[in-house]
């Protein structure tokens, strides 16, 4: 199931059609063909646009991985 939750879209080939896909719905081995030959400042923009949108889901939902504070 393709959820679209990071905004960052790749066209990649599935079942001989070419898709508009989500980073996070790629598969691994999409991912890292998507990836290839970036620059490193395109590589961090990505891995920012990836943190902001972890970050927002977690707001959204009140959602923290973690220990909770010893009283």
């Amino acid at each position: 199931m393709n959820r679209d939750l990071d905004g960052i879209y790749f066209r990649v080939k599935r079942n001989n059609r070419w898709e508009s896909v989500c980073f996070s719905d790629l598969t691994d081995e999409e991912m890292d063909k998507v990836l290839e030959g970036h620059s490193v400042q395109w590589l961090k923009n990505t891995c920012k646009i990836l943190g902001k949108t972890i970050r927002s889901i977690g707001d959204s939902l009140d959602v923290c991985c973690g220990y909770e504070e010893e009283e």
